[in-house]
């Protein structure tokens, strides 16, 4: 999958957020996409997977050198990110069946082996309301990793995660992050320092 950018720019009323915004994601490779707390990070993020509409500049997708709409790219990524809501009503059990309805599992990967790679032993039935914000946010990062998808987006994967945790998500990475384009917005190094490309927001200030 790639994703190729030429001009980009967005703004809310008269600020431009970033602007002149001309780069290529490519299949297989690592971004990390820099920037202080506010900055735009998310917002680009958010162009990149569709949903939100560039202010200026032409976005294009393509899969295996055939063109994809910006209308189906939902299907061929995966996003987690701390203002994503996982449904509070559900069972840990009932999320995932209910991700997986939109999603194919990555190979050898099913229900069990989801919930065993969560360490949430127990857990299957219990209503995700009463998770804290750190099993939370385990289940997206899971939820996103071993989705069958080209692309993996991450906003501030590592959120509300503690020392432990930060190590169980550097363990997904190096399992189910291979071979996909993966984008990672991030200000924090320990999250990011695998990715070989890197995007700084302040270069494209308008």
């Amino acid at each position: 999958m790639q994703i190729t950018l030429e001009n980009i720019g967005r703004r809310f009323n008269r600020d431009w957020i970033f602007r002149g915004i001309d780069y290529t994601f490519t299949a297989g490779q690592t971004y990390a996409i820099l920037g202080a707390n506010g900055s735009g990070k998310s917002t680009l993020l958010a162009v990149l997977n569709g949903s939100l509409s560039p202010s200026a500049g032409t976005l294009a997708y393509s899969l295996d050198g055939k063109p994809v709409d910006v209308e189906q790219i939902f299907q061929h990524l995966s996003l987690a990110a701390p203002y994503l809501e996982v449904i509070e009503d559900f069972t840990l059990s009932e999320m995932i069946d209910f991700h997986f309805k939109f999603k194919t599992y990555k190979p050898r990967i099913d229900k069990a082996a989801l919930i065993e790679l969560l360490n949430l032993p127990g857990s299957q039935n219990k209503l995700i309301r009463y998770f804290s914000s750190g099993m939370k946010q385990r289940l997206k990062l899971a939820l996103a990793f071993c989705a069958d998808t080209p692309i993996l987006m991450l906003d501030e994967p590592t959120s509300n995660l503690d020392t432990q945790g930060v190590d169980w998500y550097l363990s997904l990475v190096e399992q189910f992050a291979k071979d996909r384009l993966t984008i990672i917005c991030s200000n924090q190094e320990h999250e990011y320092s695998f990715c070989r490309h890197k995007l700084n927001i302040a270069d494209y200030k308008g």
